[in-house]
């Protein structure tokens, strides 16, 4: 028995992803920056690795947007009131104590409100109705994004008092996807908040009805300081390239609606436990593999900006990086650097009895690593089945029990076989 197949088999049998999620969800809960989860969540972090077997377990500062929730409230009139359920976007400005109150008006994308006169968008409250398409790539929630991020600036430019927008997620609950917005230079600052898909549906169709609809609005949130959080590391050191690095990460930190089960717990799971697996076996890979748990990614990305720059002069020792960020869904497709090489085959023939095929598209990473890609790190993607990641994606519905044990499972052997084969690997991308 080869020792990837030993893995592949301990990984089946003993496998303990959906137990660390568990522990992460109940023991410590939401993890937004700087907040006591999150201070608790890297102690937790730190002793799950030593327990695990790790070594060179530490934290490395991260500079953490901060920011405050606060009340959230809103009515719709038309004429009747209807209370409906949102979530202020992070980073937003409050509205103040006696909040905005002001007719409403509907683009059905960023184009469209870019193509209205002012006088149709000034003094008003801008809803802008972008219905994310389900995916199995999770491809549609790009597009949402923009719309989330770009919005409430692109409407302020006009004049607009204040942003709504439909959630980006894919479900049909009452509960409000949350997510950052980005206010661009040279736009004053609006509140922007995010309605219940549903809740966005009626105003929508109220809208397309012909009916005034006035809505009155409070976020009682506000922008913080700056503050100081940290990426957990840990390694199962290489027998015989320790210099040389196989990086998988995650991101710590969570919204604070949920407990962060499913972004990005399930994925701090699944690497915990691949690293785990891995230093249980008789003998490690040829190569370093290097756990790293990302801080502030959903506000920020101060995780991924700080290990970029405290690993710079060691960036060419990376000789792969993955990123696992979309909650227990099990891989299905792999995309490699370059298709060049041995690496990549290997990579092909142990991941093709997992029901893993190689999709020829580039592969880009996620938000943490990203801040590699300009240092030359090699991409190695698993991507992993997001059909139903966004029915719970930034909601108070991120929870474990929307977690699939089986497909954590899965997850987990598929990443443990990916990064070990990498790591084991005489070659390297290219050679």
């Amino acid at each position: 028995m080869t020792q990837l197949e030993r893995l592949q088999q301990a990984v089946r049998a003993e496998a303990k992803s959906f137990d660390v999620l568990r522990s992460l969800c109940d023991d410590v809960g939401p993890r937004f920056p700087c907040t006591p989860g999150d201070i608790a969540a890297q102690a937790w972090a730190e002793a799950t690795m030593r327990a695990g077997g790790f070594g060179n377990v530490r934290r490395e500062v991260a500079e953490a947007t901060l920011w405050e929730r606060g009340v959230e409230a809103c009515e719709l009139r038309f004429p009747r009131p209807q209370p409906v359920v949102l979530s202020a976007l992070g980073g937003s400005v409050g509205t103040g104590p006696g909040g905005v109150e002001a007719p409403v008006v509907m683009f059905g994308s960023l184009d469209d409100l870019e193509k209205a006169p002012r006088d149709l968008v000034e003094g008003r409250i801008v809803y802008l109705h972008h219905v994310m398409p389900r995916l199995r790539d999770g491809t549609g929630y790009n597009g949402g994004s923009v719309v989330r991020m770009r919005g409430p600036s692109r409407a302020a430019s006009k004049g607009a008092v204040a942003c709504l927008v439909r959630s980006i997620g894919t479900d049909s609950m009452r509960a409000a996807h949350t997510g950052a917005l980005f206010y661009e230079s040279g736009a004053p600052q609006i509140p922007a908040a995010a309605l219940s898909t549903p809740d966005g549906d009626m105003l929508a169709r109220a809208i397309g009805s012909g009916k005034e609809v006035v809505s009155k609005l409070t976020l009682g949130c506000k922008p913080l300081p700056v503050g100081e959080s940290a990426n957990i590391i840990g390694e199962v050191v290489g027998r015989e390239r320790p210099n040389e690095i196989v990086l998988l990460g995650a991101h710590l930190d969570s919204w604070d609606l949920g407990t962060g089960a499913l972004d990005d717990g399930a994925g701090c799971a699944i690497a915990l436990e691949v690293g785990r697996m891995i230093a249980a076996l008789p003998t490690p890979p040829r190569r370093t593999v290097r756990i790293v748990l990302f801080a502030n990614e959903e506000l920020g990305t101060g995780g991924g900006l700080a290990y970029a720059r405290a690993h710079s002069t060691e960036a060419s020792s990376h000789v792969a990086a993955m990123e696992a960020d979309q909650g227990d869904g099990a891989p299905w497709a792999l995309r490699v650097p370059n298709q060049e090489g041995e690496l990549p085959k290997r990579l092909i023939a142990a991941l093709a009895p997992l029901g893993i095929a190689l999709d020829p598209g580039a592969a880009r990473g996620g938000v943490d690593i990203g801040p590699l890609r300009q240092l030359g790190v090699p991409f190695v993607d698993l991507r992993q089945d997001a059909t139903r990641y966004f029915d719970f994606h930034h909601t108070a519905n991120d929870l474990i029990e929307n977690v699939s044990r089986d497909d954590i499972d899965r997850s987990t052997l598929a990443f443990a076989t990916a990064v070990y084969t990498i790591a084991e690997a005489e070659e390297r991308f290219g050679s």
